[in-house]
């Protein structure tokens, strides 16, 4: 079975963006149900697919992730990987519906895991904002943050890849990508038509689709007056042939296969040695301290 993508609410489970994409999992109210409920359900979509990848917002509560942590120690296992990538909510349902298209290949679990890592450099997430003065996961400048003190102010806000803030006026606009991109806009407490006559034009998006805004939104973005909207690759055939031009290596401590630094699922990175350290041939060495260390953090 292909490994599982999971996401912890519904609306970070996206409509399939073509036939191959596969179901998420939904992990649902998992700070609010008995931990029992939440083991089991993980245990079964181990049993089932293998491997899991978990998708988590830095919005979510700290309690649900600790939750998530303990059911992972509790199994005692490297197939379930939970993986946090400095994305605002919108942005992270657009990567794991890339994750769950790409699913459907040939790709081993640990570089569908990696993959994520990748392709969060070529998603541009942001949101027109009324006001900034809440807003942590952004540098506000000491002029943007008084602004947003004045009745009617707008700003335009990319959180990533690269953190922009702008007030929205005649000449205000956002550096997007400088590759095609579709455009998915998450409606709030604001209008989104700065978002769709103006910043969709200038990001030449390749198309528009509109939907509901993830509950986590207003607190990552600190206020609920927001559009939100986010950048990204639609093709499958352009998302595999990105994963699939980068080297792949081993795990030294779990054995899959991965690519990049580190490993999604045990979250090793490659082991440093002393210089002039003895490395026979066939010798090996383990894990530098530091690694043994962020393994029983398990940080994803």
């Amino acid at each position: 079975m292909p490994t599982a993508i999971a996401v912890t609410s519904a609306d970070m489970a996206l409509p399939p963006q073509d036939e191959r994409t596969l179901p998420a999992a939904v992990l649902q109210d998992v700070g609010r149900r008995p931990l029992e409920r939440t083991l089991a359900e993980l245990q079964g979509l181990v049993d089932h697919h293998g491997h899991v990848i978990v998708m988590c917002s830095q919005a979510l509560p700290a309690s649900v992730v600790r939750r998530l942590h303990t059911v992972r120690a509790l199994l005692e296992t490297d197939r379930i990987a939970l993986f946090r990538p400095p994305l605002p909510p919108l942005g992270l349902a657009v990567l794991a519906r890339q994750l769950r298209q790409l699913a459907s290949c040939d790709l081993s679990p640990g570089v569908l895991a990696s993959a994520g890592r990748l392709l969060t450099h070529y998603i541009h997430a942001g949101a027109l904002l009324g006001s900034v003065a809440r807003l942590d996961h952004v540098p506000v400048g000491l002029k943007s943050h008084a602004r947003s003190w004045m009745p009617g102010s707008r700003f335009g806000v990319v959180a990533h890849p690269v953190p922009q803030v702008v007030r929205i006026g005649p000449e205000a606009g956002l550096e997007g990508p400088e590759f095609g991109t579709r455009l998915l806009v998450a409606k709030g407490q604001l209008p989104s038509d700065w978002v769709t006559d103006t910043l969709a034009p200038s990001w030449r998006v390749q198309g528009l689709r509109e939907m509901p805004l993830p509950a986590d939104s207003p607190a990552w973005w600190g206020t609920g007056k927001l559009t939100e909207f986010c950048a990204y690759l639609p093709d499958l055939s352009v998302l595999y042939q990105l994963v699939a031009s980068v080297r792949q290596s081993r795990c030294h401590w779990c054995g899959i296969d991965v690519i990049g630094d580190r490993c999604v699922f045990c979250s090793a990175t490659p082991p440093e040695y002393d210089e002039g350290r003895d490395r026979a041939p066939g010798h090996h060495h383990g894990p530098a301290i530091g690694h043994r260390r962020e393994r029983r953090a398990l940080t994803g």
